[in-house]
């Protein structure tokens, strides 16, 4: 049965709201997902009057580095997906095998 966000302490639930309400961040060239920008995190601790700041802080960057993480696994798939594309579609006479006998 999957988690549902009542099965987490509040303090996770709290976490999971203010990181929704953050804007991501991407790298300006390659557009890498950075994570998120944190310069309203204070603004948004005040707003919804947290009193555990610190606890909801630490959720907030795991919940930010599992996504990161998520991310980069997600670009590199579709990066190397991409390669063998590439290279399968170079056409006949550019693949080359080798057959080893020992």
């Amino acid at each position: 049965m999957p988690l549902t966000m009542g099965d987490f302490p509040s303090e996770v639930q709290v976490a999971f709201l203010l990181y929704s309400y953050m804007t991501d961040s991407y790298e300006g060239m390659s557009g890498t997902y950075m994570g998120k920008d944190w310069s309203n995190f204070e603004f948004l601790l005040e707003l919804h009057e947290i009193d555990n700041k610190l606890d909801v802080f630490y959720f907030c960057k795991l919940i930010e580095l599992s996504m990161v993480k998520y991310q980069s696994e997600q670009s590199d798939a579709k990066q190397k997906a991409e390669e063998r594309r590439a290279k399968n579609s170079a056409g006949p006479g550019q693949t080359y095998t080798h057959n080893v006998q020992g």
